[in-house]
């Protein structure tokens, strides 16, 4: 029987040709049953897949033995099987070539060489964070959208009310945020990605003491679970939706009807409706109406 497992990982470096990555990524996960979304760019590469631990070794096998991708850090989680033993995480393969491996809308602003982004934030494992929130007044900067914050985050972080990672540069050019500017601000996403563009992005409009938490939310609930700062359950992008690091992760998401606290987020119940939102289960089979409310950030 198959042993289900999902795997996390990003490469930033420049790649000549992403057309030809495509394909190559396309003909090697499709080989071995992965399955997921895989986007390519002219800064590299960004995954979220799943499949049997067995296969997904290889996967692994094969991706490294491209020199640039050598040494990327894949994160490994549980995943899902069907009763015929097949994965459940992952309906389809998606491998796409796009412009920005994440969509700041700002791929002007980026710049990549051979060793990653460019004057982004410093670096913090989930050790040296507990180091730096020791030795100073930091700020935690929440790099997700407003529904995955909802649902987890680290305590007193700045969550921004945005929908889409689009929102991120309006939110920094708005001012809202120019009075952390001159403090020690700590972002921190699902897997790390969204960071390493975030934060030249907030280095370009003045933030003076950026810091990203170093593999993300994932990596430091491998490290401290629910037994650290960081507060709830995780965003996850497969099927499980969410995930939390241990039997005790505290519930700090609020049904958007009626505040019940719940870390299940749904989709709008209209097919026309695109959104997400954070529902009790109650209030999810009573309602099959388009969700009007947005999530307090």
């Amino acid at each position: 029987m198959a042993t289900p497992k999902v795997l996390l990982f990003y490469a930033f470096t420049p790649l000549a040709d992403p057309e030809a990555i495509r394909l190559w990524q396309h003909t090697l996960a499709s080989s071995l049953g992965v399955r997921g979304r895989i986007i390519v760019s002219k800064d590299g590469i960004n995954a979220t897949v799943g499949g049997d631990v067995v296969e997904l070794k290889k996967y692994v096998r094969g991706t490294r033995a491209y020199a640039p991708f050598k040494d990327i850090d894949f994160k490994w989680s549980e995943g899902r099987a069907h009763e015929d033993g097949s994965t459940a995480d992952f309906p389809r393969l998606s491998v796409r070539v796009r412009e920005e491996l994440v969509t700041f809308g700002a791929a002007d602003e980026l710049s990549v060489d051979d060793r990653g982004v460019v004057d982004g934030g410093t670096k913090l494992s989930p050790g040296q964070l507990h180091e730096l929130v020791a030795a100073k007044d930091v700020v935690f900067f929440d790099g997700r959208n407003q529904i995955e914050s909802a649902i987890g985050h680290f305590d007193g972080a700045v969550r921004p009310p945005v929908e889409t990672t689009r929102e991120f540069v309006a939110a920094l050019d708005s001012g809202m945020y120019d009075h952390l500017k001159d403090k020690p601000v700590v972002t921190y996403c699902t897997g790390g990605i969204r960071c390493e563009v975030l934060t030249p992005l907030m280095r370009n409009r003045g933030f003076t003491e950026v810091y990203q938490l170093d593999g993300g939310i994932a990596t430091y609930g491998e490290a401290y679970g629910d037994d650290g700062l960081w507060k709830g359950s995780l965003y996850v992008f497969d099927d499980r939706i969410t995930m939390d690091f241990s039997d005790h992760a505290a519930l700090v998401g609020g049904c958007d009807r009626c505040e019940t606290p719940t870390n299940q987020v749904v989709d709008c119940a209209d097919v026309a409706c695109v959104r997400q939102v954070v529902r009790c289960e109650s209030c999810h089979a009573a309602d099959d109406h388009c969700a009007l409310h947005t999530v307090a950030a």
